[in-house]
């Protein structure tokens, strides 16, 4: 029997929250939430459900995946509605195999619900596609940072190699040495690069530069809010008359 469903609630804007999730959250008696979730959101969930926030913030004190998981288990193991709420897609950067292997530890049946992803409403706020024909034949999402911090070990030279568009996640903080990694790996210094504030929230914000100068764009710009990278050809407006 499902008693936990962990559900995506995609990018910010709550018209893009899948009809599942909104009904789930009507009927959730638990809800855990992560930060970046707004209030619009949050608006929708039962009345008398207990809400829980269990949002990592980088730079900030944030809830332990531990801990996450393990209020996960206990609210499950009461027999109660539980939604785990995360911010664009679970499967996609969302901490999912932590929560997933801690309930099935201890037999709890849950459903994943996927949201639309941060990559999807941030091209569809530019009128841009992830894929064009000709000019990018694929997409690769890819982290901006590390599992302890820092630069993450990806083979740039494989992602450099492969064309396509290049969607960098959770990126702003070490956007300098990714692009630097990227340069070296072979990308050229006048690729199309743009950085996606807050994608799909009435206070999106894009920034569009060659990808050796975006961070200096990007720093120059402070952003608050989460901030993709997309980086290719097909990010080039010309290409998408």
């Amino acid at each position: 029997m499902v008693s936990v469903f962990l559900a995506g609630a995609g990018p910010g804007d709550p018209e893009l929250l899948t009809l599942k999730t909104a009904r789930l959250l009507a009927t959730a008696e638990v809800v855990l939430h992560d930060s970046l979730v707004g209030p619009e959101i949050l608006a929708l969930i039962n009345p008398v459900a207990e809400i829980v926030d269990v949002g990592k913030r980088c730079g900030q004190a944030s809830t332990a995946q531990a801990e996450i998981c393990r209020l996960l288990v206990a609210y499950a193991q009461t027999g109660k509605l539980v939604v785990r709420l995360k911010g664009g897609d679970p499967v996609i950067f969302g901490r999912l195999t932590e929560e997933m292997e801690a309930l099935r530890a201890v037999g709890v049946g849950f459903d994943v619900v996927p949201g639309v992803t941060a990559a999807s409403a941030a091209a569809a706020g530019l009128s841009l596609s992830l894929t064009q024909r000709r000019i990018a034949r694929g997409v690769h999402i890819i982290t901006g940072h590390g599992a302890d911090h820092g630069l993450p070990t990806h083979d740039w030279t494989a992602l450099a190699q492969a064309g396509g568009t290049l969607a960098i996640y959770m990126g702003s903080k070490y956007l300098p040495g990714l692009v630097e990694k990227l340069l070296q790996a072979g990308l050229s210094e006048d690729v199309p690069a743009i950085a996606v504030e807050s994608a799909s929230l009435p206070g999106m914000r894009v920034l569009r530069a060659g990808l050796a100068t975006l961070p200096g764009v990007v720093l120059a710009a402070r952003p608050r809010g989460p901030v993709l990278v997309l980086v290719g050809q097909a990010m080039a407006l010309e290409t998408n008359h």
